[in-house]
């Protein structure tokens, strides 16, 4: 009885709509660090995502990829991770509600840092999943369900692995297994989630074009009913498919959102793909995935007067931004299949995409 009381209450209340924003990674590379540290001790990122942080602040709920575990001193970039708390605080005044840690940079401080990680997380009131102190913690934690305007949106999120490192002292880490998968899709699903989003750590570094594991994977989930599969991993954007399901309803395919922030140098790995999806409450009380769309952001550089700054791609006077989003909007063009580009005046969606307004049938969702 749990999914009609929910959709009656939601039919009640008016609340038809929720529009959530996914983006990739969130990363600490060393030269991100010597950019944010003060003379005093003290961090300060207050310039890193201040000009895109209206795209996520107007959404009903926003997500990130948290690939760097936070923990103490000593602090480091790439290998291995470790980025200071004022990160996550940073992350959480842009309006990211959301933290994916499932990630293959996850126990780069072993045990300890993933677990340094949650704590700091849990202290400053940021939901997120993917890892866990330990498997008690996972049974207590999950399922994952967030109520968005009445929408009940379960989350699962997997890594395909730790870098060759384990844990040793019990932490647990969601790693991509289908028979756990299948359980937490059961049991997510079983726990009155009306949307099941599976945000999956997943494909081959610095390749624009997903690989047959992410193919096979993204088909496995689609048939086992899950309707937003969002990928990260592969540090540059991959394209987007928004499918049809036999019954009409759609399937979101995102194969990679590509770097959120960090201190990549190759032209595709300087920015990512922020992706928009609505999901809508029809008059029979089902929810739906409505409609997907992507705007690109681009990282531009600390110059030694300002800190590495998040920005809309389309805005941007670098020309480093310029060839990103060329080569980004050439793939999406050659392989986007119902997913286009969300007006970037103010971050609102296309009037055409408005609510009702649907999806045109056999639509390319090419600019």
């Amino acid at each position: 009885m749990l999914l009609p009381l929910i959709t009656f209450m939601g039919l009640m209340l008016g609340l038809h709509d929720a529009e959530i924003v996914f983006v990739g990674d969130a990363m600490q590379h060393q030269a991100q660090l010597d950019a944010a540290r003060r003379g005093n001790g003290s961090w300060d990122y207050s310039e890193c995502f201040a000009e895109v942080a209206p795209w996520f602040k107007t959404a009903d709920l926003a997500v990130v990829n948290l690939e760097t575990p936070i923990g103490p001193a000593p602090h480091s970039g790439y290998p291995c991770f470790n980025a200071p708390e004022p990160f996550i605080h940073a992350l959480r005044d842009a309006g990211f509600g959301l933290f994916l840690t499932a990630n293959n940079h996850t126990l780069d401080r072993r045990d300890r840092g993933l677990r340094h990680t949650i704590d700091a997380l849990d202290r400053n009131g940021l939901p997120h999943l993917g890892t866990y102190k330990d498997a008690a913690a996972r049974d207590t934690l999950m399922p994952h369900i967030r109520t968005v305007r009445g929408i009940r949106i379960g989350f699962i999120n997997y890594t395909y692995g730790t870098n060759g490192i384990t844990a040793r002292d019990g932490a647990h880490v969601d790693y991509i297994d289908t028979a756990r998968i299948a359980a937490d899709i059961r049991a997510t699903r079983g726990a009155g989630a009306e949307i099941i989003c599976a945000c999956m750590h997943w494909g081959d570094e610095y390749h624009q074009l997903p690989n047959a594991s992410q193919r096979r994977l993204a088909d496995w989930l689609q048939a086992r009913g899950v309707e937003l599969i969002i990928g990260a991993h592969p540090h540059v954007v991959q394209p987007m498919e928004l499918r049809d399901n036999p019954d009409g309803s759609h399937c979101l395919v995102v194969y990679s959102l590509g770097n959120f922030i960090s201190n990549m140098r190759t032209r595709d790995t300087r920015g990512g793909a922020a992706v928009t999806v609505r999901l809508e409450r029809g008059t029979d009380g089902i929810v739906r995935v409505a409609y997907a769309g992507w705007q690109l952001h681009f990282t531009e550089p600390a110059d030694g007067k300002r800190n590495f700054r998040v920005v809309d791609a389309y805005e941007s006077d670098d020309p480093r931004a310029a060839a990103f989003r060329t080569a980004a909007e050439r793939l999406f063009h050659a392989h986007n299949v119902n997913v286009p580009r969300i007006s970037s005046a103010r971050w609102l969606m296309p009037a055409e995409k408005q609510p009702g307004a649907g999806i045109p049938k056999g639509s390319s969702g090419q600019n």
